[in-house]
């Protein structure tokens, strides 16, 4: 049976849906792999929406996720494909809108998106968060929210692997 659920959307139809909210709907845009789920992103996440009225989620596909790991991790990443990321993510109530992106960046859906707010985690400084420049000009938000210590995929991989 395939993962469907309605917050998972193509761009197409998320801009459909755009076009229909308040015009003074405030966007929250974070985006990432999102391969294995854990209390650092859910913190982050949750924080993210708090910045405006509803949070649309990038999701890197299996391919770009493939291609940005590395060499070393790319073919062991990742763990759970983009239908099972995108389909656990959608049932967050902090996330409004999920768009499963092809790119090594995000860059094409930000510009396509058009948030009002760019968030992604403190590992980010704001100088080096992609689409920067398109939320600025639009009279945009970057933030670098701080990462709840002690969570992050690698390292729970790691604690697996070791049992």
């Amino acid at each position: 049976m395939p993962l469907t659920h309605p917050k998972i959307l193509t761009l197409d139809d998320f801009s459909a849906v755009k076009h229909a909210l308040p015009k003074q709907y405030r966007l929250v845009f974070t985006n990432g792999c999102y391969d294995i789920l854990h209390p650092g992103h859910v913190d982050l996440l949750q924080r993210a929406r708090a910045q405006g009225d509803g949070l649309i989620l990038g999701l890197n596909s299996d391919a770009s996720v493939r291609r940005i790991k590395g060499e070393v991790a790319g073919p062991k990443r990742p763990l759970n494909s983009q239908d099972e990321r995108a389909f656990v993510l959608a049932g967050l109530g902090c996330v409004d809108f999920v768009v499963i992106f092809d790119e090594d960046t995000p860059l094409e859906l930000i510009r396509a998106v058009r948030p009002q707010v760019l968030v992604k985690g403190g590992d980010w400084p704001v100088s080096a968060i992609v689409g920067r420049e398109v939320v600025e000009a639009d009279g945009g938000q970057v933030l670098s929210l701080p990462l709840l210590p002690g969570y992050s995929t690698t390292g729970l991989i790691e604690r697996i692997l070791k049992g």
